[in-house]
């Protein structure tokens, strides 16, 4: 297990050098840069030292350099946690990465339990109750799940939620609370406003997992060593724990490491759209205006997430399966 844990770490590391030289190069791709936009609002306003203006923010930047030696000086500034300037604010990405970050983790770790929990007790009971009303329910809000977009959902909710529930919409706190210390008012305010992203965002991963654990469960289900198990006399519950539910989740678990992108991928619009000072609206914005640093400091970090998520979820699946072994050779 040891090895095999280093091995993938190590492996790691020129997986996340090749995302991050794809990243950076990329959005760098279309012509222009951060500062384009900027000058051409001097222009507009007849300023004559608008090129001038342009040559020191260049500068400033590092946009004077070419693409090569920029991205190897944010590479290295990584190792430092220096991600270098951002055009937006002309502050150090870093400032802007954790002013944010920490709303962003409470988001999205809510969300994701939010998806586990109701993807596991719908999923379960859909396929115990088979052709029952309650498989019926499961599979109707499976499908509008996949259905309706995130955005056009958040719409719905946020008109639902202040009318007929008289909940706070629009940001993740009230605005007294905003730059205030901890409290238990502040937490209950973005409890509040955490009702409508969680949703929102879980809404699609859930109907997803609904439907791929149902499948599977009933699958096992239908094996022989249930029947044998029943024959057997043993306690329904136990059961469906011990063997069947066991080998169902497999799937679920295996679903740890694309779950953790696909929600921070998916809370971009839903941020925008519900006014969340995460970090979606940012990474729009910098990909928006060629912000080089801060959108590729951003996907880097979500790549990161990526294998870090696959490594545990491999991790999880050898301690729930035991017929899972790693490095296990095919030789009999």
């Amino acid at each position: 297990m040891l090895h095999f844990i280093v091995r993938r770490v190590l492996l790691m590391i020129p997986t996340l050098f090749v995302i991050s030289a794809l990243v950076y190069f990329i959005i760098d791709l279309p012509p222009g840069d951060c500062v384009t936009s900027q000058i051409e609002e001097l222009l507009a306003r007849g300023d004559p030292d608008a090129h001038q203006r342009a040559e020191e923010l260049r500068q400033l930047y590092g946009l004077n350099l070419p693409l090569w030696q920029r991205y190897l000086e944010w590479v290295a500034g990584i190792f430092r946690w220096d991600f270098g300037l951002s055009c937006q604010d002309t502050v150090p990405v870093a400032d802007l990465i954790s002013e944010r970050m920490m709303l962003t983790i409470v988001m999205e770790t809510c969300t994701i339990i939010f998806i586990w929990v109701v993807s596991f007790v719908i999923g379960v009971y859909a396929a115990t109750h088979q052709y029952r009303w309650g498989d019926y329910v499961a599979s109707f809000i499976g499908f509008i799940g996949l259905s309706i977009p995130n955005f056009l959902l958040a719409l719905v909710l946020l008109y639902v939620g202040k009318v007929y529930f008289g909940l706070s919409i629009g940001g993740l706190m009230d605005p007294e609370y905003i730059d205030k210390p901890l409290s238990w008012g502040k937490v209950v305010s973005v409890m509040q406003h955490l009702i409508i992203p969680v949703i929102v965002i879980g809404m699609s991963g859930t109907a997803g997992m609904i439907r791929r654990l149902r499948a599977n469960l009933l699958d096992e289900l239908q094996k022989q060593y249930v029947v044998t198990g029943r024959a057997k006399g043993l306690p329904p519950m136990r059961l469906l724990v011990k063997y069947p539910l066991r080998h169902a989740i497999n799937p679920f678990v295996a679903d740890i490491g694309g779950l953790l992108p696909d929600v921070i991928s998916g809370s971009v619009i839903v941020s925008v759209v519900l006014s969340l000072p995460t970090t979606g609206p940012m990474l729009l914005s910098a990909l928006k205006t060629q912000d080089v640093n801060l959108a590729a400091t951003f996907l880097l970090f979500v790549a990161a997430l990526t294998v870090v998520g696959m490594l545990i979820s491999d991790l999880a699946l050898a301690a729930l399966d035991p017929r899972i072994r790693f490095g296990a050779s095919s030789e009999k």
